[in-house]
């Protein structure tokens, strides 16, 4: 049987050992976090070819990975390094626009990694 997948999915980590995504997920209910872990491994199969409504550009490098359960939409935040895809963190949207406050911390976390990487602190 042929692996599907063609990218990696990785959780950001801080320099502490903190992981955002993991966070976020563990405050959702089972059945929230059972859609979640089967769009992130549709994200793996697919990566940049998976489409709108599921997946969308928001601002230069940085993606959102969209779900929607109940009637509330949940955004994981996310980038490409090579064949990674590294998620930055998850979060409840509540208004028709993405927070500025979230894309930056996407932004934030993603300038951090690439850093981190560079300097042989991440090895992945």
């Amino acid at each position: 049987m042929e692996n599907k997948v063609k990218y990696v999915v990785l959780f950001y980590r801080t320099e502490t050992g903190r992981c955002p995504t993991r966070e976020f997920l563990s405050s959702l209910s089972l059945k929230v976090r059972a859609k979640i872990s089967k769009w992130i491994e549709k994200l793996e199969e697919c990566g940049p070819d998976l489409p709108r409504p599921y997946a969308d550009i928001v601002c230069g490098k940085i993606h959102e990975l969209r779900i929607v359960f109940a009637s509330t939409q949940y955004r994981l935040l996310y980038f490409f390094y090579g064949r990674y895809i590294i998620i930055t963190h998850g979060f409840v949207k509540k208004t028709d626009e993405i927070p500025g406050n979230e894309i930056e911390k996407a932004q934030n976390l993603m300038r951090d990694f690439e850093l981190r990487i560079k300097e042989g602190d991440i090895k992945i």
